[in-house]
């Protein structure tokens, strides 16, 4: 499976901080647009996986777990 070329995170963290100065968001909104934003980066923390036959590694960040998130 492959990841699509632009996914709702990359818009947010592009437009998100423009987007809040121009137009009035609830408390909810600004909560589920930032959990967006920071959803599977450094932000949130990860963890290491290990492939026990080759060694190949690879860093998995964590979801925000946000129930609006498309992650």
């Amino acid at each position: 499976m492959t990841r699509p070329a632009l996914e709702v995170a990359d818009i947010f963290r592009e437009h998100a901080a423009l987007y809040r100065d121009t137009n009035r968001l609830s408390r909810q909104q600004l909560r589920a647009m930032r959990a967006i934003e920071i959803c599977r980066t450094d932000v949130l923390g990860g963890h290491v996986e290990r492939c026990d036959n080759c060694r190949y590694e690879r860093i998995a960040y964590n979801s925000c777990r946000n129930r609006h998130c498309p992650k």
